[in-house]
């Protein structure tokens, strides 16, 4: 599991990646994603229905049905996906969850945390779902690994 992220989170982005990884205009059964990515099927049923919520996946129902992007993947960056399953907390929020903590009354870690999570941040904004996707593909024990 992630320091940073929830199980919710985590198990989003790998699904986001899976869908993007088969193709923009392509709907990808909930069944195929929740085994291949080693998801429970209604824990992964409730994040995609978030993430269609927010516009990011499209759902069709039927035989043919699935999710698809909602979207141009290199639209959707990781942060994107961490705001809509788990929210800016960890963007605004003090690390020890102090609701005082600011910059006129720091905790112990603040001026740390802030620098660590200023670069957080700007690793998941500036990394697009297609940028990640075809860097994956560049790494053939990662892209096994993510059934690409």
């Amino acid at each position: 599991m992630s320091v940073i992220f929830s199980r919710q989170c985590e198990y989003a982005l790998q699904a986001v990646l899976y869908i993007t990884a088969k193709g923009e205009n392509r709907y990808t059964d909930i069944k195929e994603i929740s085994q291949k990515l080693n998801i429970p099927h209604h824990f992964l049923a409730k994040i995609l229905q978030n993430l269609s919520k927010s516009g990011m996946l499209r759902s069709q129902k039927g035989p043919s049905g699935g999710f698809a992007l909602g979207t141009d993947p290199e639209d959707i960056t990781l942060y994107n996906i961490v705001e809509v399953i788990d929210g800016d907390g960890f963007i605004t929020e003090c690390v020890l969850g102090l609701p005082s903590c600011g910059g006129d009354n720091p905790c112990p870690l603040h001026d740390r945390w802030g620098e660590l999570r200023d670069d957080i941040y700007k690793m998941l904004a500036d990394k697009t779902i297609g940028q990640l996707v075809e860097e994956i593909r560049e790494r053939p024990s990662v892209s096994e690994k993510m059934h690409f």
